[in-house]
C-alpha cells in the first residue's frame, strides 16, 4: 500500500469515530501535558538560580578567612594572595555588603542594600551596563562619589524600571552620589533594590559606621582550571599562611583557633543538577501514570476498531493486501492519536507551565521566572507519543493481521 493510501486511510478511519478518538487522545494529552508543564517549570527554576549566580559562575570562588586571634583580614593581604596564587586566578578582589537609606529628588528615602566592590566584580558577575557603565579602577582607587543603580532600584528611585537615572544625583547615607551606570535588568536582579559603589569609597563613607559588614573575598579562576582544584590549594595556602588548623567534621572552630571556609559556585551547581534531576524523575513518574492511562485507552480503542472493521479486513486481506499492510494501518492510527495528543499536549503544557511559574515564582522569590522548554524535552515528548503509538498499538495490528479472511467475511 502506497504511503499517501495509507495515510489516507488512517485519517478516514480517526474521523469516523470522532468522539472515541477525541476521548482516547485526552489521556495523552494529560500525560505530556503533565511532563511539558513540570520540567519546563524545573528547567525555568534551575535557569533562574543559575542566572542568580552569575553567567560565570563555574569559575567563582568565595573565600571566607578568620585567622586566629579574631584578625580580620585586609586589603593588603588580598592583594598578597592573589600574587601568591596568581597561577590559579585571574584575579581575587574584595567587596561587602551593607545598608543604607537611598533617596533622589523624586522619590523618599527607601533602605537599600548596598554592595561595594570594584569594577572586576561586575565582570566576574557577568552584570552589564544597560545605560551609562559601570565605574572603573581609577573611580575606586580615589573613592570616587559615584554609584551603579540595579534595575529595581531605578524603578523605586525613579518610578520606571527604564528611566534614564545616567548622570542624576541620588543620596546614599548623608552623601551625594552620581549615577553612572544601570544594569540590565534580568532575572539574577528580579526585584533585588541594590546600589553598586566603588569599595573604597564604602569603606570610607559606610562599612567603617557598620560593624556588621565584614570583608567578603572573591576569586575568579583561570578559564582552564579545575575548580575543586584550585578551592584545595586555597584552602591549604590559607590554614597554611595564617596557621588556621585543619576544620573539624562539624565544621567548628572558634574565633581564636581562626576558620576558613572555600566555597565554589560550581559545587552548588553540581547539587542543583542532582536535585533538579530527581525532581524530572518525579514528573516523569507522576505523568508516567496518566500516559499508562491513556495507553491502556488506546489499546482498548484499537481492539474495539480492529473488531468493527473485521469484515473489512477480511476483504482486503481476500483483495491481496499483505500482514504487514495491516498491521502499518492499524499501527500508524495508534501512533497518530499519540501525536495529536502529543501536540496538543505540549500547547497546554506550556500555557500550564506559565500559570504555575506565577505561583511558584511569588512563593520562593523569583517574580520573573520563565519556563524553559528545551529541545531535549521536546525530544522526549515526541519519543514519548511514538513509543506509546508503537507499544500500545501493536498487539491489535498483529490480532487484525492474522485474522482468517475467511472467517472474517463471515463475522456478522
Amino acid at each position: 500500500m502506497k504511503a499517501r493510501d495509507l495515510a489516507y486511510e488512517t485519517g478516514s478511519a480517526l474521523l469516523a469515530n470522532r468522539v472515541r478518538s477525541l476521548l482516547t487522545i485526552l489521556g495523552i494529552v494529560i500525560g505530556i501535558a503533565a511532563v511539558i508543564a513540570l520540567t519546563s517549570l524545573i528547567d525555568g527554576m534551575r535557569a533562574a538560580i543559575v542566572g542568580q549566580l552569575g553567567l560565570n559562575a563555574a569559575r567563582t570562588v568565595e573565600i571566607v578567612c578568620w585567622p586566629p586571634n579574631n584578625r580580620q583580614l585586609t586589603e593588603a593581604d588580598v592583594e598578597t594572595m592573589a600574587r601568591d596564587l596568581a597561577g590559579d586566578y585571574d584575579f581575587i578582589t574584595c567587596y561587602a555588603y551593607a545598608w543604607s537609606s537611598v533617596s533622589s529628588s523624586t522619590s523618599t528615602s527607601e533602605e537599600m542594600d548596598i554592595m561595594a566592590c570594584d569594577e572586576k566584580f561586575f565582570e566576574a558577575r557577568g552584570l552589564k551596563a544597560e545605560k551609562g557603565r559601570v565605574f572603573t579602577a581609577e573611580e575606586n582607587e580615589e573613592s570616587s562619589m559615584v554609584v551603579v543603580l540595579g534595575g529595581a532600584s531605578v524603578k523605586k528611585l525613579f518610578g520606571r524600571a527604564d528611566a534614564d537615572a545616567v548622570g542624576k544625583t541620588v543620596r546614599i547615607g548623608n552623601d551625594s552620589y552620581t549615577v553612572v551606570g544601570t544594569l540590565e535588568s534580568d532575572s539574577m536582579q528580579g526585584d533585588w533594590c541594590v546600589a553598586y559603589i566603588p569599595y573604597r569609597t564604602a569603606k570610607v563613607r559606610l562599612i567603617g559606621q557598620q560593624s556588621g559588614a565584614p570583608l567578603n573575598i572573591f576569586g575568579f579562576a583561570r578559564e582552564s582550571a579545575d575548580i575543586y582544584g584550585v578551592a584545595e590549594r586555597t584552602d591549604s595556602y590559607l590554614r597554611t599562611k595564617y596557621n588556621i588548623p585543619e576544620a573539624d567534621p562539624d565544621g567548628g572552630g572558634t574565633s581564636e583557633e581562626g576558620y576558613c571556609h572555600i566555597s565554589t559556585a560550581q559545587s552548588m551547581l553540581d547539587q542543583l543538577e542532582s536535585t533538579m534531576s530527581s525532581f524530572r524523575l518525579m514528573a516523569f513518574a507522576v505523568a508516567g501514570i496518566s500516559l499508562l492511562v491513556g495507553g491502556i485507552g488506546i489499546m482498548n480503542m484499537m481492539l474495539t476498531n480492529v473488531t468493527e472493521r473485521i469484515r473489512e479486513i477480511g476483504l482486503r486481506k481476500a483483495l491481496g493486501a499483505k500482514r504487514a499492510d495491516i498491521t502499518a494501518q492499524f499501527l500508524l492510527e495508534s501512533i497518530a492519536i499519540c501525536i495529536v495528543g502529543g501536540v496538543i499536549g505540549v500547547a497546554v503544557g506550556y500555557g500550564a507551565a506559565w500559570l504555575l511559574a506565577g505561583f511558584a515564582g511569588s512563593s520562593l522569590g523569583y517574580e520573573n521566572l520563565v519556563p524553559v522548554i528545551t529541545p531535549q524535552t521536546a525530544l522526549v515528548a515526541a519519543g514519548i507519543c511514538c513509543g506509546i503509538g508503537v507499544l500500545f498499538g501493536f498487539y491489535p495490528a498483529r490480532h487484525a493481521a492474522r485474522l482468517d479472511p475467511v472467517e472474517a467475511l463471515r463475522y456478522q
